[in-house]
């Protein structure tokens, strides 16, 4: 099936067309609605044909003469879709290595997308426009490792054969895994040779086994075990066997996201994608970034610019609405991924060499006297694990006859003092707290109450429920219900009860579940959307879940979430959604979190701290790992830019190192 946006114009003249540019050109000015009208809308086979006409006409060079009369980013666009591809690529390489400097992102992306047939291609070209060797150019102005993988790719001799072989994805998993995690340095030339050469059927079901071998995936591997242009390459390789779709989407976002636009990367995607997955490319991104890229270029460009692209985007998939198949495809390969048991990593550990009577005696002098040694308070409480902070509060209160928390409190203030009184909390006394902060007083904070009671197991839940008991003499299901209403307060009650099945996946309930959730059909009042979604997401257990996700997927082409966004509101589509998160990935929700904590103007110091006190002796160092694979920043980067002093020292501290 055709997956381009632009295709064959019906009814195409090539000298009617040269013609229409002729006269678009000539005289003073320019019609350049005229020329992205009928630029836009012939196929690139179609524009090279009308350059031969328009210069059999005039005897003029087409490209010349839209050169001379269009400028800026609308000149390179229209310029840049008139070149055949393999042209197109070879200029952009030329471009990339010319000069003062080297555009490594531009040899990455092409080189690392491209299939053996369009490298081919691409060398060709570059040796007929240019009289030059690419293969000798890359070699002068590339280095290293880098260099060589490059080298490896323009050779366009990846296999090509479908039938793969068990042993030897297995093999290439283990070799993968002990040329990086389980070797001292890194073998680059076996990580090299493997993700150079091996077919795109054959690496992915590599990136599979090598999780399950691992318990990571090969990205997070490849970012701590190389580094630089190398590892942006490595990592390039990775996503476009996984998907290009999925690839160009993000490299598209980020040439539009925040301040400023890569103007380069999104004609060069534009252009070289327009008839080959362009529609691929809209619907991961629509799914990825929950905003259509019609939109967003809409909002990031200008002028006949804007028009042109967005011509060549092909649509609006806002408008839409629609959920597709690559779309499907690429949340099916997420579900799968996340259903393979990785272990759970804090970044707190016991202390060693713990004395809980010498700390006692470290906080106390710290907190005696003129002044507060904020440092060392921060040392120890973020430097020992929950429980030796419980003893610690009992060798205080029998050493000096005092209460620490409360001296804590006195000496400590603002957001250093919420992130130490947390710490000093058992989990479920904080958690406790937080919940009991979201319902008390004017309005409730559903945000905080969906991201505990979606995220807790059912022996997290009970505690919650006995601590919450003991601090407040009141049920902490009295006050859900009290605070909230409709279907909203029937998630919530159904979870409190901490109740959830902990059994393994069911195949055939599980077919069955979905098919309840994708029945749209249902007229009866006391089956509603809503009671089938809780029946199913608050009851069965995770693994079950993960199963049911994905024969919703299989059956209906949609994935779970999509269809909660799509078919429900307010508090009860969110709280859904964090279950779905959760199950999917609890590690990567709470990366998320942060991320949205810390973005943008302000900081959300309430959710960032909540987080990362309840999470530092349980997944932290996933969800750091997560945070760097969905973001490109290290969580210790982002704390280190957005926050400040003492807090910032704590927070890093719980951080527990930069990736």
């Amino acid at each position: 099936v055709y997956r381009g946006s632009v295709k064959d114009f019906q009814g195409f003249d090539a000298n009617q067309d040269a013609e229409a540019l002729y006269n678009a050109m000539k005289g003073f000015g320019s019609d350049k609605e005229a020329i992205l009208d009928l630029i836009t809308s012939r196929s690139n086979k179609q524009r090279v044909e009308i350059c031969q006409a328009y210069k059999s006409l005039y005897g003029k060079d087409l490209i010349a003469d839209l050169k001379y009369e269009l400028t800026g980013k609308f000149e390179r666009l229209i310029v840049s879709l008139m070149r055949p591809p393999a042209y197109g690529d070879a200029k952009e390489i030329k471009d990339a290595i010319s000069g003062v400097g080297t555009d490594e992102k531009c040899l990455i992306e092409i080189l690392a997308s491209r299939t053996n047939q369009e490298i081919h291609d691409l060398v060709a070209a570059y040796k007929d426009a240019y009289g030059r060797d690419l293969e000798a150019d890359i070699v002068g102005d590339t280095s290293g490792h880098f260099k060589k993988m490059l080298v490896v790719l323009l050779q366009g001799a990846r296999e090509e054969d479908d039938v793969v072989s068990e042993d030897l994805v297995e093999q290439d998993a283990k070799d993968l895994l002990e040329a990086g995690e389980l070797k001292w340095g890194t073998d680059e030339a076996q990580f090299i040779y493997i993700l150079g050469r091996r077919s795109r059927q054959h690496l992915r079901l590599v990136f599979d086994e090598y999780l399950k071998i691992a318990g990571k995936p090969i990205e997070r591997s490849i970012r701590g075990e190389l580094s630089g242009d190398f590892e942006k390459l490595m990592l390039a390789v990775v996503k476009c066997i996984r998907s290009k779709a999925e690839y160009f989407a993000e490299r598209l976002y980020k040439a539009m996201k925040g301040l400023g636009t890569r103007d380069n990367t999104l004609i060069r995607i534009m252009v070289s994608r327009s008839e080959i997955d362009m529609l691929d490319i809209r619907e991961v991104f629509r799914t990825k970034y929950e905003k259509s890229l019609y939109n967003m270029i809409k909002e990031d460009t200008s002028g006949e610019y804007k028009k042109a692209l967005l011509k060549l985007c092909g649509g609006d998939d806002d408008a839409a609405g629609e959920f597709f198949p690559e779309a499907a495809q690429v949340a099916y390969r997420m579900w799968e991924l996340s259903a393979v048991k990785v272990e759970l990593r804090g970044t707190v550990q016991p202390a060693g060499d713990f004395n809980d009577d010498g700390d006692a005696q470290v906080l106390r002098k710290a907190m005696k006297g003129l002044g507060t040694d904020e440092g060392a308070i921060i040392e120890v409480v973020t430097k020992r694990s929950n429980a030796q902070r419980q003893q610690i509060l009992k060798a205080y209160k029998a050493h000096y006859g005092r209460d620490l928390m409360a001296d804590l409190k006195s000496e400590l203030s603002g957001s250093l003092a919420k992130l130490i009184l947390g710490l000093m909390l058992t989990p479920a006394q904080y958690d406790a707290k937080q919940l009991r902060k979201a319902v008390e007083g004017a309005g409730t904070d559903e945000s905080v109450l969906i991201e505990i009671m979606a995220t807790r197991n059912n022996q997290e839940i009970r505690a919650i429920n006995e601590a919450y008991q003991e601090a407040y003499h009141k049920s902490l299901e009295d006050d859900l219900s009290s605070d909230t209403s409709g279907h909203f307060k029937r998630i919530l009650v159904s979870l409190a009860v901490g109740n959830r099945d902990e059994g393994p996946e069911n195949p055939t309930q599980a077919h069955e579940d979905a098919k309840k959730l994708a029945d749209v059909s249902s007229n009866d009042s006391s089956d509603s959307l809503e009671t089938r979604f809780l029946s199913i997401l608050c009851t069965r257990s995770y693994s079950h879940l993960r199963r049911v996700f994905q024969e919703f997927i299989k059956m209906t082409n949609h994935d779970v979430e999509h269809a909660i966004k799509k078919r429900m509101s307010g508090d009860v589509r969110d709280a859904f959604v964090a279950i779905v998160r959760s199950v999917k990935n609890k590690p990567a929700f709470f990366a998320d979190k942060l991320y949205k904590s810390m973005k943008g103007a302000g900081t959300d110091e309430r959710t960032l701290t909540r987080i990362m006190i309840s999470r530092s002796e349980i997944d932290l160092l996933n969800i750091r790992g997560e945070f760097i694979d969905l973001f490109d920043k290290s969580l210790h980067h982002m704390i280190e830019k957005d926050t400040s002093g003492d807090y910032r020292k704590a927070l890093l501290a719980l951080c527990g190192g930069e990736d």
